[in-house]
């Protein structure tokens, strides 16, 4: 018994100094790494710390630049003929013999586009021509028999009934020999119309005359242009029109990119109910270098309505996304170094390598110039300090 109880007291003596041991064990390992764990942990926090204020971009910096750029008025619109002749045949029922234009050529007035078959109008012409002859030879007859009854009134050598009869024959003579004359006129007439002429200057944009087709009065032969002239028939809306005055000047954007200027000739004087829009007409050069449009094409161009001073950038500093415009202003830390503020601006119109600022900046705010998409707000950047050119930006 009372070696069963000493054999107790030795075991938990025993696991008391082993506990006690174990703690001590403890403590001295936990006192001797912590110095060494601390400096590690000192210095992870001091690496994040450096990259996190490492710039990511060396960017050069420009401020707003105000410029006096046009206020232009956009428009669409078709292009057409300022005047479009329908040319016909004025005589019927007689066939074409020549052709002598096609679409495309430019003509001169009265310059000869078709003839039509003359051999039935010359021998009418020859008919009434020799009818006048008959007529005055009938004229002069009745012209003498008329003076001798009025010398012989009054002496009864002559009846007065039979001197009326003279007198009358007399100004029936005449009244025929006028008529036949006036069907010569008419005849001459008709035989210029087998001859269809330009009837001014202009260029032939349509042909539907053929040699050997019976011509028909009214039928259309040639359209023709005009002078060459072609017009732009703009639709502006009603809250525009009326800045828009005759001898404003118009640029037209063609279909394949090129452009042509123009001058406005006149406005229309309504408003289409269904589009509230008006019609601007603009004159367009009449030759040259008027290739790039034609009648019946579509076009977009602008009115020029003055000048107006703007805040501009270049295009490389505005960063497009979702729709909204924005820029990188750049606020200065330190020497050299400082970081960025994504800025929402509006934006408005581009001309060249120049996009206008409408609001949303201030007039001396830098703003980074280049490579805009790949910075974030907040970055932090270094600032170029040599002449670097606006708009560019290194790695």
């Amino acid at each position: 018994m009372l070696a069963a109880m000493c054999r107790s007291t030795v075991i938990a003596v025993a696991a008391a100094a082993a506990l006690a041991a174990g703690c001590l064990g403890t403590e001295k390992t936990a006192a001797t790494a912590t110095p060494e764990s601390a400096g590690a942990s000192s210095a992870s926090a001091s690496t994040a710390s450096s990259s996190r204020a490492r710039p990511a971009l060396t960017v050069a910096v420009t401020t707003p630049d105000k410029r006096r750029w046009p206020r232009l008025v956009p428009a669409t619109g078709d292009i057409a003929a300022w005047q479009e002749v329908v040319i016909s045949a004025e005589i019927s029922n007689f066939r074409l013999t020549a052709v002598s234009a096609d679409v495309g050529d430019r003509v001169r007035k009265g310059q000869l586009l078709a003839s039509i078959a003359e051999d039935t109008v010359a021998a009418e012409l020859a008919q009434s021509t020799a009818a006048v002859a008959e007529a005055d030879a009938a004229a002069q007859e009745a012209r003498a028999n008329a003076e001798r009854a009025r010398q012989l009134r009054g002496s009864g050598a002559m009846s007065e009934q039979q001197i009326r009869q003279y007198l009358s024959a007399e100004q029936t003579a005449a009244a025929r020999l006028q008529s036949t004359r006036a069907r010569v006129q008419a005849d001459r007439v008709r035989m210029a119309q087998t001859r269809v002429l330009a009837p001014d200057d202009g260029i032939v944009s349509a042909r539907t005359a053929t040699v050997g087709a019976l011509a028909q009065s009214g039928q259309p032969l040639f359209r023709l242009i005009r002078g060459g002239r072609l017009e732009w028939r703009a639709e502006v809306p009603e809250a525009t029109l009326g800045q828009i005055a005759p001898g404003t000047r118009a640029t037209l954007i063609a279909p394949d990119g090129s452009t042509v200027r123009g001058k406005v000739r006149t406005v229309a004087p309504t408003v289409d109910p269904a589009t509230r829009n008006g019609i601007v007409y603009v004159d367009l050069p009449p030759d040259g270098g008027n290739v790039a449009v034609r009648a019946g094409m579509f076009a977009r161009g602008e009115f020029e309505l003055g000048l107006d001073e703007v805040q501009t950038l270049p295009q490389t500093a505005v960063l497009l996304s979702d729709g909204f415009a924005y820029v990188f202003r750049v606020a200065q830390a330190d020497a050299g170094t400082a970081r960025v503020a994504q800025v929402k601006v509006k934006a408005g119109r581009r001309i060249g390598d120049r996009i206008e600022i409408v609001e949303g900046l201030a007039a001396d705010a830098p703003v980074v110039t280049q490579g805009v998409g790949f910075l974030a707000d907040g970055d932090a950047v270094r600032v170029a300090t040599t002449s670097t050119p606006a708009g560019t930006a290194t790695q």
